[in-house]
């Protein structure tokens, strides 16, 4: 057993406090120090490390309001829409409750998306964080998950049709997929099975892997320290830092000076997101849609079923994946096969190639469209685990890149949010003129979606290309 720590008499009040808790919970306190006033972060972050913060408390923010709407909100078939209403009307407050959930689903996604794309131009990804990158990757499909079965409580007509078509996809997966479909629907329809086991694991079961992937994703950041813009580890030792011995130059105590940091970044976005609350919690139906103010009606379908905004970029890749798009792979997959005998690779390696092109030919050939539409809509997600693998480039961030390298991110995200456009639009022609009508959805979404694609999977051969900056060897700082 510890020995107590022995305070003046004459301490104050609250040095006293702080003393009696120390001596009965000290390890509360080895982690404050271990993750707060002892963690030293670069000192030269930037605005894009508000966001990681922001997911926290938005996080927060979610599982408040969701306890609240629990209490009132009934997972049932015929009665669920009505006590949504019923929350919106007659519960004292509970607008401002539903509202603050909803477009704190958005804002979640929103924040992440970011925060992931932070890590993307400054390689936080890289040796030695890959870990942190992959429990980062673990969390957003958790979010997906959590994002999806939420959807469908509201029971209104987008919530039920997005669900039956979404559920519907796994039965495209080969000798399993329609009993797969049955164990999530609980039922052969989406129904009253369907939306209590929905109801489980979006206020139970994910929840609690969302904050537990969450405490081990800061824990291995703590372990291995903060990447920052410049790319570069902090440099150990006491080389010019002047709040202990101990400390790494170029790093500060994470507080009180990032927690001040993110307090500016938190009333931004508080100012913005109540803003949207109390103006537009709908934002035009891409943050609740209209039809979602429809109660569900399994006889009717709605004009276009599209799922909520967040998703929609991969719902465009799915609805993409047409017959001509397989056609091209398999084009894509023969061409590569063939330039790769003028290559300098061994024969065996060579054979190996036309081997596995062989193989994926046959594949694509073999199973429908629908099924390598599941397949490129999960490997769009999946295929960020490996990311840590797939770049080589020699330096870390963007700033020490060849300038290219900037245009390839800005394809990357035109790709990205051009999806997210077409996945949110009703199929077929994009205008209406006669001479355009070749220049369908799905067409566009297969370039797209192919640039998207190849933007991970070429990442090998183009990260490698061209000469980088100099790295410096501390880490640069502007004060702002």
């Amino acid at each position: 057993m510890a020995e107590f720590k022995e305070i003046s008499p004459d301490a104050s009040m609250g040095a006293k406090l702080h003393n009696w808790f120390d001596n009965r919970f000290p390890t509360m306190f080895d982690a404050y120090r271990k993750h707060m006033s002892e963690y030293y972060a670069p000192k030269n972050f930037n605005f894009w490390y508000f966001f990681g913060s922001l997911a926290l408390l938005v996080l927060v923010i979610q599982i408040v309001t969701g306890i609240f709407l629990t209490m009132n909100y009934k997972p049932d078939a015929e009665t669920a829409f009505a006590s949504v209403e019923f929350i919106m009307r007659e519960v004292p407050g509970g607008w401002f409750i539903r509202y603050m959930h909803s477009t704190g689903a958005s804002a979640f996604f929103i924040v992440v998306y970011l925060h992931m794309f932070r890590g993307l131009l400054y390689g936080s990804y890289r040796k030695p964080r890959e870990l942190v990158w992959i429990f980062g990757c673990i969390i957003f499909l958790a979010l997906m998950a959590e994002a999806f079965m939420g959807y469908l409580l509201p029971w209104g007509q987008m919530s039920y049709w997005g669900a039956q078509v979404i559920v519907n996809l796994f039965s495209a997966v080969p000798f399993i997929g329609p009993d797969l479909a049955l164990l999530i629907r609980g039922d052969y329809v989406v129904g009253d099975a369907t939306l209590n086991r929905f109801f489980s694991f979006h206020v139970i079961a994910v929840p609690l892997v969302l904050v537990g992937l969450v405490v081990a994703h800061l824990l291995a950041l703590h372990d291995v320290g903060s990447n920052n813009p410049d790319g570069v580890e902090i440099k150990e030792g006491p080389k010019g830092n002047r709040w202990s011995p101990d400390a790494p130059a170029d790093g500060i105590p994470f507080h009180p000076y990032y927690t001040v940091h993110d307090i500016v970044g938190i009333g931004v976005f508080l100012m913005i997101y109540f803003a949207v609350v109390f103006f537009a919690p709908e934002l035009g139906g891409y943050f609740i849609e209209y039809n979602n103010f429809i109660p569900a009606d399994p006889l009717v379908t709605p004009a276009h079923i599209a799922p909520v905004w967040y998703f929609t970029a991969f719902y465009s890749m799915l609805r993409a994946t047409t017959d001509p798009m397989v056609t091209a792979l398999v084009v894509i997959i023969a061409l590569a096969a063939v330039l790769n005998f003028f290559s300098r690779r061994s024969l065996a390696s060579k054979i190996g190639v036309a081997v596995a092109a062989i193989i994926g030919v046959f594949l694509l050939k073999t199973f429908d469209a629908k099924f390598w539409g599941v397949v490129v809509m999960g490997g769009a997600v999946v295929i960020l685990f490996f990311l840590p693998w797939l770049d080589r480039s020699p330096v870390k961030s963007i700033r020490y890149r060849p300038g290219w390298h900037k245009v390839v991110y800005g394809l990357f995200v035109v790709c990205f949010i051009l999806l997210m456009i077409l996945g949110a639009a009703s199929p077929g022609p994009l205008f209406n003129k006669s001479s355009l009508e070749w220049l369908t959805n799905e067409r566009v979404a297969m370039v797209l979606t192919l640039g998207y694609l190849a933007f991970f999977l070429l990442m090998p051969w183009w990260s490698q290309l061209g000469t980088p900056k100099p790295e410096p060897d501390r880490i640069t700082f502007k004060k702002h």
